[in-house]
Protein backbone atom coordinates (compact mmCIF):
# COMPACT_ATOMS: atom_id res chain seq x y z
CA UNK A 1 0.00 0.00 0.00
CA UNK A 2 1.60 3.18 -0.91
CA UNK A 3 1.82 6.41 1.49
CA UNK A 4 -1.11 8.09 -0.82
CA UNK A 5 -3.41 5.20 -0.66
CA UNK A 6 -3.06 4.79 2.63
CA UNK A 7 -3.63 8.06 3.61
CA UNK A 8 -6.74 8.05 1.46
CA UNK A 9 -8.00 4.98 3.45
CA UNK A 10 -7.38 7.11 6.89
CA UNK A 11 -9.35 9.82 5.81
CA UNK A 12 -12.49 8.53 3.84
CA UNK A 13 -15.42 9.22 5.73
CA UNK A 14 -17.39 6.08 7.27
CA UNK A 15 -19.87 4.42 5.31
CA UNK A 16 -23.36 3.53 6.87
CA UNK A 17 -22.04 -0.09 8.09
CA UNK A 18 -19.15 1.64 9.77
CA UNK A 19 -22.12 3.99 11.01
CA UNK A 20 -24.06 1.15 12.53
CA UNK A 21 -21.75 -0.71 14.20
CA UNK A 22 -20.97 2.01 16.22
CA UNK A 23 -23.81 2.53 17.31
CA UNK A 24 -24.64 -1.30 17.94
CA UNK A 25 -20.99 -1.27 19.95
CA UNK A 26 -21.89 1.83 21.56
CA UNK A 27 -25.31 1.07 23.08
CA UNK A 28 -24.18 -2.07 23.94
CA UNK A 29 -21.35 -0.68 25.79
CA UNK A 30 -24.15 1.45 27.29
CA UNK A 31 -26.59 -1.23 28.49
CA UNK A 32 -24.01 -4.01 29.73
CA UNK A 33 -21.76 -0.97 32.08
CA UNK A 34 -25.16 0.81 32.69
CA UNK A 35 -27.29 -2.11 33.50
CA UNK A 36 -24.56 -4.26 34.74
CA UNK A 37 -23.28 -1.69 37.46
CA UNK A 38 -27.10 -1.99 39.01
CA UNK A 39 -27.04 -5.64 39.41
CA UNK A 40 -23.52 -5.81 40.54
CA UNK A 41 -23.96 -3.33 43.36
CA UNK A 42 -27.10 -3.47 44.03
CA UNK A 43 -29.02 -0.97 42.56
CA UNK A 44 -26.21 1.42 43.77
CA UNK A 45 -27.57 5.16 42.81
CA UNK A 46 -23.74 6.41 42.75
CA UNK A 47 -22.51 3.52 40.69
CA UNK A 48 -25.35 2.64 38.38
CA UNK A 49 -25.36 6.66 37.52
CA UNK A 50 -22.13 7.30 36.98
CA UNK A 51 -21.64 3.85 35.06
CA UNK A 52 -24.52 4.88 32.56
CA UNK A 53 -23.06 8.64 32.42
CA UNK A 54 -19.31 7.69 31.82
CA UNK A 55 -20.25 5.05 29.24
CA UNK A 56 -22.00 7.49 27.23
CA UNK A 57 -19.14 10.22 27.58
CA UNK A 58 -16.80 7.62 26.78
CA UNK A 59 -18.33 5.90 23.86
CA UNK A 60 -19.50 9.40 22.32
CA UNK A 61 -15.49 10.06 22.47
CA UNK A 62 -14.96 7.18 21.16
CA UNK A 63 -17.27 7.01 17.86
CA UNK A 64 -18.78 9.91 17.91
CA UNK A 65 -16.99 11.00 14.84
CA UNK A 66 -18.28 7.86 13.07
CA UNK A 67 -21.88 7.76 13.69
CA UNK A 68 -22.63 10.78 16.01
CA UNK A 69 -22.90 8.59 19.08
CA UNK A 70 -26.42 8.11 19.58
CA UNK A 71 -27.00 4.88 21.13
CA UNK A 72 -30.44 5.58 22.14
CA UNK A 73 -33.39 5.70 19.37
CA UNK A 74 -35.11 8.88 21.16
CA UNK A 75 -31.54 10.82 20.59
CA UNK A 76 -32.08 10.02 16.79
CA UNK A 77 -35.52 10.58 16.43
CA UNK A 78 -35.03 13.98 18.32
CA UNK A 79 -31.72 15.03 16.42
CA UNK A 80 -33.76 13.77 12.77
CA UNK A 81 -36.68 16.21 13.83
CA UNK A 82 -34.01 18.99 14.35
CA UNK A 83 -32.37 18.73 11.06
CA UNK A 84 -29.19 17.16 12.70
CA UNK A 85 -29.63 13.49 11.12
CA UNK A 86 -31.11 12.43 7.70
CA UNK A 87 -34.00 10.93 8.11
CA UNK A 88 -33.24 8.40 5.46
CA UNK A 89 -30.26 6.70 8.42
CA UNK A 90 -32.74 7.13 11.69
CA UNK A 91 -34.83 3.67 11.05
CA UNK A 92 -31.18 1.94 10.62
CA UNK A 93 -29.93 3.56 13.82
CA UNK A 94 -32.54 2.88 15.37
CA UNK A 95 -32.52 -0.80 14.78
CA UNK A 96 -28.98 -0.96 15.41
CA UNK A 97 -29.57 0.52 19.02
CA UNK A 98 -32.21 -2.11 19.43
CA UNK A 99 -29.54 -4.63 17.95
CA UNK A 100 -27.08 -3.07 20.72
CA UNK A 101 -29.01 -3.51 23.42
CA UNK A 102 -30.59 -6.73 23.04
CA UNK A 103 -26.89 -8.01 22.63
CA UNK A 104 -25.92 -6.53 26.32
CA UNK A 105 -29.39 -7.91 27.72
CA UNK A 106 -28.50 -11.35 26.32
CA UNK A 107 -24.56 -10.92 27.74
CA UNK A 108 -25.85 -9.75 31.43
CA UNK A 109 -28.17 -12.90 31.29
CA UNK A 110 -25.09 -15.57 30.98
CA UNK A 111 -22.50 -13.60 33.17
CA UNK A 112 -25.35 -13.12 35.81
CA UNK A 113 -25.94 -16.70 35.82
CA UNK A 114 -22.47 -17.02 37.07
CA UNK A 115 -23.81 -16.44 40.39
CA UNK A 116 -25.23 -19.36 41.88
CA UNK A 117 -27.59 -17.45 43.53
CA UNK A 118 -29.20 -15.53 40.80
CA UNK A 119 -32.22 -16.44 39.46
CA UNK A 120 -33.92 -14.23 36.80
CA UNK A 121 -37.44 -14.78 37.57
CA UNK A 122 -36.85 -13.40 41.27
CA UNK A 123 -33.98 -10.78 41.22
CA UNK A 124 -34.88 -9.50 37.19
CA UNK A 125 -32.20 -8.42 35.04
CA UNK A 126 -32.62 -4.58 35.47
CA UNK A 127 -35.18 -4.06 33.29
CA UNK A 128 -36.91 -0.35 34.07
CA UNK A 129 -40.96 -0.82 35.72
CA UNK A 130 -43.49 1.30 36.85
CA UNK A 131 -46.84 0.26 38.93
CA UNK A 132 -47.18 -2.36 41.12
CA UNK A 133 -43.83 -3.91 39.17
CA UNK A 134 -41.73 -1.29 40.51
CA UNK A 135 -39.68 -1.12 44.02
CA UNK A 136 -42.06 1.79 45.17
CA UNK A 137 -44.90 0.99 43.65
CA UNK A 138 -44.51 4.59 41.60
CA UNK A 139 -48.14 5.73 39.56
CA UNK A 140 -48.23 5.37 35.59
CA UNK A 141 -49.12 8.84 34.47
CA UNK A 142 -46.54 9.96 36.79
CA UNK A 143 -43.89 7.05 35.01
CA UNK A 144 -44.58 8.39 31.79
CA UNK A 145 -44.63 11.93 32.52
CA UNK A 146 -41.20 11.57 34.26
CA UNK A 147 -39.79 9.56 31.55
CA UNK A 148 -40.63 12.15 28.55
CA UNK A 149 -39.77 14.73 30.49
CA UNK A 150 -36.21 13.97 31.46
CA UNK A 151 -35.77 13.16 27.38
CA UNK A 152 -37.12 16.12 26.33
CA UNK A 153 -34.10 17.59 28.63
CA UNK A 154 -31.87 15.18 27.70
CA UNK A 155 -32.65 16.16 23.98
CA UNK A 156 -31.86 19.94 24.73
CA UNK A 157 -29.39 19.49 26.51
CA UNK A 158 -27.45 17.10 23.68
CA UNK A 159 -28.89 19.67 21.02
CA UNK A 160 -27.39 22.70 22.68
CA UNK A 161 -23.74 21.22 23.69
CA UNK A 162 -23.87 20.00 19.96
CA UNK A 163 -24.73 23.24 18.39
CA UNK A 164 -22.37 25.09 15.74
CA UNK A 165 -22.73 28.21 18.11
CA UNK A 166 -22.13 26.86 21.02
CA UNK A 167 -18.25 26.01 20.40
CA UNK A 168 -17.27 23.56 23.16
CA UNK A 169 -14.59 21.05 22.14
CA UNK A 170 -15.45 17.12 21.14
CA UNK A 171 -14.59 16.59 24.72
CA UNK A 172 -16.83 18.81 26.24
CA UNK A 173 -19.53 17.96 24.81
CA UNK A 174 -19.29 13.61 25.68
CA UNK A 175 -18.73 15.09 29.23
CA UNK A 176 -21.49 17.37 29.30
CA UNK A 177 -24.32 14.81 27.87
CA UNK A 178 -22.34 12.15 30.20
CA UNK A 179 -22.75 14.29 33.54
CA UNK A 180 -26.52 14.83 32.20
CA UNK A 181 -27.61 11.16 31.99
CA UNK A 182 -26.12 10.67 35.46
CA UNK A 183 -28.03 13.76 36.95
CA UNK A 184 -31.04 11.44 35.40
CA UNK A 185 -30.53 7.94 36.71
CA UNK A 186 -30.14 9.91 40.10
CA UNK A 187 -33.29 12.03 39.83
CA UNK A 188 -35.48 9.06 38.62
CA UNK A 189 -33.88 5.74 39.85
CA UNK A 190 -36.07 4.63 42.27
CA UNK A 191 -39.21 5.39 40.58
CA UNK A 192 -38.78 3.69 37.22
CA UNK A 193 -35.38 2.66 36.85
CA UNK A 194 -34.58 5.31 34.68
CA UNK A 195 -34.39 4.70 31.00
CA UNK A 196 -34.72 8.23 28.52
CA UNK A 197 -33.94 5.34 26.40
CA UNK A 198 -35.92 2.74 24.67
CA UNK A 199 -32.74 0.37 23.33
CA UNK A 200 -31.85 0.11 27.53
CA UNK A 201 -35.44 -1.02 28.06
CA UNK A 202 -36.01 -3.36 25.83
CA UNK A 203 -32.10 -5.00 26.45
CA UNK A 204 -33.18 -6.79 29.48
CA UNK A 205 -36.64 -6.51 29.39
CA UNK A 206 -36.44 -9.62 26.81
CA UNK A 207 -34.83 -12.04 29.10
CA UNK A 208 -36.38 -10.82 32.26
CA UNK A 209 -39.72 -12.43 31.85
CA UNK A 210 -43.38 -11.51 30.24
CA UNK A 211 -44.01 -9.25 33.39
CA UNK A 212 -40.94 -6.63 31.90
CA UNK A 213 -41.98 -7.36 28.24
CA UNK A 214 -45.44 -6.09 29.18
CA UNK A 215 -44.36 -2.84 30.64
CA UNK A 216 -42.15 -2.10 27.75
CA UNK A 217 -44.79 0.12 25.87
CA UNK A 218 -44.24 2.50 28.13
CA UNK A 219 -40.54 2.85 28.52
CA UNK A 220 -40.74 3.27 24.40
CA UNK A 221 -43.54 5.52 24.49
CA UNK A 222 -42.58 8.26 26.79
CA UNK A 223 -38.92 8.62 25.61
CA UNK A 224 -39.79 9.34 22.02
CA UNK A 225 -42.65 11.85 22.92
CA UNK A 226 -40.18 13.71 24.77
CA UNK A 227 -38.25 13.67 21.83
CA UNK A 228 -40.27 14.55 19.42
CA UNK A 229 -41.23 17.18 21.67
CA UNK A 230 -37.13 18.27 22.19
CA UNK A 231 -36.73 17.91 19.00
CA UNK A 232 -39.40 19.84 17.58
CA UNK A 233 -38.90 22.80 20.38
CA UNK A 234 -35.14 23.44 20.31
CA UNK A 235 -35.07 25.90 17.61
CA UNK A 236 -38.08 27.83 18.26
CA UNK A 237 -36.53 28.16 22.49
CA UNK A 238 -33.00 28.34 21.41
CA UNK A 239 -32.76 29.57 18.18
CA UNK A 240 -31.28 27.59 15.79
CA UNK A 241 -27.54 26.79 14.08
CA UNK A 242 -26.70 28.47 10.62
CA UNK A 243 -26.38 25.93 8.75
CA UNK A 244 -30.27 23.70 7.98
CA UNK A 245 -28.52 20.49 8.26
CA UNK A 246 -26.00 19.74 10.77
CA UNK A 247 -23.49 16.56 9.81
CA UNK A 248 -24.33 13.80 11.86
CA UNK A 249 -21.29 13.44 13.34
CA UNK A 250 -21.32 16.68 15.57
CA UNK A 251 -24.49 14.72 17.36
CA UNK A 252 -23.44 12.54 19.90
CA UNK A 253 -25.66 10.94 22.87
CA UNK A 254 -27.50 8.06 25.13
Amino acid sequence: MTSETGTDTINAQPTIGHKIAAEVVGTFVLVFFGVGAALMSGGDYVATGLSFGISVLVMAAAVGRISGGHFNPAVTLGASLDGRLPWALAPLYMLSQVVGGVLAGSTLLFVMNGFPTFDVAETGLGQNSFGDLSANDFGTAQAFFLEALLTMLFIWVILAVTDKRNGVNSILAPLAIGLALAMIHFASMSATGTSVNPARSIGPALFAGADAISQLWLFILAPLVGAAVGGLTYRFIFGREPAAVTPVERVSGA
